[in-house]
């Protein structure tokens, strides 16, 4: 294994505000990252800290009547506690307000004032008069100056991605007073970016550091032209570090937070008598960056500028992901699903949503989507019916015996585990969590079987039968422990879990690859309970902005809805009345199994249809088209089970031949719900 550094971050989140499971996305992402590269024996390092600086934290300090640095000392311990609860486990946590970040500020100030880098001119910036105060890009909001979109920030734009001033918008107003804001003019200094123009097209366009579709949107949106000076001032009054070259400014927020990843890992060196040079001045170290798409232009043009012309390191790469919506929308305070990291942990366990967001997360830059239906029934279904179940249907049975002493004949399961491990660890290293997870489950399934097969509980009835037991019971706690390491990542606690009832330790990802022999059996603890939908519901209701707000058709997903005593006029019964009464005969001729989705394919005529190919068992399969691709993405069906209509009459469509139809609830559009099927039921079973 080899022995090179690595160094890897999450974005700063802002001391202005509580985490949220939109925020969440990210630094499980990052933590499944670091744990997956531990777990492979790599010397890796998860820095991050709070960025505290800025003209939010002046305003928000002003209104509670207190210091600057005692709101940002409360905030800091919030974020750590949330980020604990979720078992987020960084290496070192520290704060942009920290005198390391300010030295290392003055030493890239001087280098890029060395080099020519900063220019100086007089701004006209938007002035609040009734706040008294200058402001910044995010406390301004108007129309896009490009595409005429309302309610956008005063420094890029949500729809288009087009980067201005905040004095660009169209009909400005200041978020903190509501007042039209006024137009003051004041010196500020510039990063000419323009003059790195040339090693950012190399860098960026390289191949080695960006999604190639980050790249590919540099190319086509920024780079073919010459590159806009980043202002990386602010006038007093502002809370921050004072430039000390020039009175009575301020870096800008956005200068000195990046430099937070520095400061925060020269913080953690020296608590570990380590040297900064080892780790953000050495090509022996990797660096690599988390971020959310929304900041992918500062993080791959700005950043790596201001890196490479002050000597220090540039990120091996910068992986970049999408939003999270919630039942397809944004997330939402009067619906009650812009939920808190703190509210979340008052009533559901954290691995409920380290495993949902692993399950949909992949190397791109999709959006993902918590639907809180699925939420409880990918959780119920693949982690307790799958996983956890191999254990409670089993550790019980032997708790007195112990695992044989040798490893039982088992088909050849726990070797075919073994050899799939080198494309579950492919999948982590890429990112591709969504895949690592199907693969994961694959094993699951097939562990699973085994269980059916060999019925534990009937040998447990009879005592000729009990070395056999104990040998089918050691080759399924062992799959168990195999799936623990390869789930360890995403599910700490689960993999503590396995050690403690296994008395053996998930120390490594080798622990994989070697069945555990002799060994004894805890008593059997529950590790894993299924989803309550009423706790789901609770923790949106108390979610929910008590603000009186009139939201037209808003609903609750199926899985956690409370009953009304009269239906609302768009009821789906109210729209699609029950069809005339059949009989049991009409009903039978009507064929339907479980299938599973093996591929799924765009087709690029079509607006709305989907190519599946699905499993019915065995070499039999089916095409079928369907019309969701509205409501799901390719990576969202692959792998998943399905109820399919098999006997239906094939239909020719210019598009190829559908043999079948899929099972949906829903009016349509990105309202459509594929029918789920409980664990253990296998493709080519009969629906009753």
């Amino acid at each position: 294994m080899t022995t090179k550094r690595m160094l890897v971050t999450a974005a700063l989140p802002y001391a202005n505000g509580h985490i949220h499971l939109g925020h969440l996305v990210e630094y499980i992402q990052t933590d499944i990252f670091v744990r997956f590269q531990k777990l492979r024996g790599r010397r890796c390092i998860y820095i991050c800290a709070d960025d505290t600086h800025g003209t939010a934290i002046m305003i928000r300090a002003r209104q509670e009547g207190r210091p600057e640095t005692e709101l940002i000392a409360d905030m800091q311990a919030a974020h750590q506690r949330d980020f604990a609860g979720f078992d987020i486990a960084f290496d070192h946590y520290g704060s942009t307000n920290a005198p390391e970040n300010y030295e290392l500020c003055k030493e890239i100030w001087a280098k890029l004032r060395h080099q020519g880098l900063i220019r100086e001119a007089d701004v006209e910036q938007l002035f609040d008069p009734v706040a008294g105060t200058f402001l910044a890009d995010r406390f301004v909001k108007g129309t896009c100056p490009v595409c005429k979109s309302p309610g956008e920030y005063g420094d890029n734009c949500s729809k288009c991605g087009a980067t201005y001033s905040p004095s660009d918008l169209i009909d400005p107003v200041s978020t903190l007073s509501g007042a039209t804001p006024e137009k003051r003019s004041a010196q500020h200094l510039f990063v000419q970016l323009e003059m790195l123009h040339p090693f950012l097209d190399t860098w960026t366009q390289s191949g080695n550091h960006l999604q190639d579709e980050v790249a590919n949107y540099l190319k086509g949106h920024f780079l073919g032209k010459p590159l806009r000076d980043w202002d990386v001032s602010r006038p007093e009054p502002y809370f921050g570090f004072a430039i000390p070259d020039s009175p009575g400014n301020y870096w800008y927020v956005w200068f000195d937070a990046p430099v937070g990843y520095i400061a925060s890992t020269h913080q953690w060196c020296k608590l570990h008598s380590e040297r900064l040079d080892d780790w953000w001045r050495n090509p022996e170290t990797e660096i690599h960056h988390f971020i959310g798409k929304d900041i992918a232009y500062f993080h791959t043009l700005f950043w790596p500028g201001v890196l490479h012309a002050s000597g220090f390191s540039l990120p091996t790469f910068v992986h970049i992901h999408g939003f999270l919506t919630v039942d397809r929308e944004k997330m939402s305070k009067s619906k009650g699903t812009q939920v808190s990291a703190a509210k979340y942990l008052e009533h559901l366990d954290p691995s409920y949503l380290r495993y949902y967001y692993a399950s949909k997360l992949g190397p791109r830059l999709d959006d993902i989507d918590l639907n809180l239906a699925e939420f409880a029934a990918k959780i119920d279904s693949d982690l307790v019916g799958k996983v956890v179940n191999l254990a409670s249907r089993t550790a019980r049975f032997v708790e007195s015996l112990g695992l044989a002493q040798e490893y039982p004949h088992d088909g050849g399961l726990f070797a075919a585990g073994a050899a799939a491990g080198s494309k579950i660890a492919e999948a982590y290293e890429q990112v591709d969590y969504a895949r690592a997870m199907r693969l994961i489950m694959e094993l699951a399934d097939a562990a699973n079987a085994y269980v059916e097969n060999t019925a534990p509980w009937t040998l447990k009835k009879d005592p000729n039968q009990q070395v056999r037991l104990q040998e089918v019971c050691s080759v399924v706690l062992n799959l168990f422990r195999q799936l623990c390491v390869y789930l360890a990542p995403v599910l700490p606690r689960l993999a503590d879990g396995c050690g403690r009832l296994l008395q053996s330790e998930i120390r490594s990802w080798q622990d994989s690859q070697t069945p555990l022999v002799g060994t004894s059996v805890s008593k059997f603890e529950h590790l894993m309970q299924r989803v309550d939908p009423g706790k789901v519901q609770q923790m949106i209701e108390e979610s929910k902005d008590q603000t009186p707000v009139t939201v037209p058709n808003a609903t609750v997903p199926a899985s956690v809805a409370v009953a009304e005593t009269t239906p609302a006029p768009d009821e789906p019964l109210q729209l699609e009345p029950l069809a005339p009464t059949c009989t049991i005969d009409d009903f039978a001729k009507v064929d339907l199994r479980v299938a599973r989705v093996i591929k799924a394919e765009e087709v690029p005529e079509a607006k709305k249809l989907v190519k599946l190919t699905v499993s019915l068992g065995g070499d039999v399969t089916r095409t079928v088209f369907a019309g969701i691709k509205a409501a799901y993405t390719l990576q969202q069906l692959e792998g998943r089970l399905v109820v399919i209509v098999a006997n239906l009459q094939p239909r020719q469509m210019k598009f190829g031949l559908s043999e079948g139809m899929v099972t949906a609830a829903g009016p349509g559009g990105t309202e459509v719900f594929l029918l789920g099927v409980d664990s253990g039921a296998k493709p080519g079973q009969r629906v009753h």
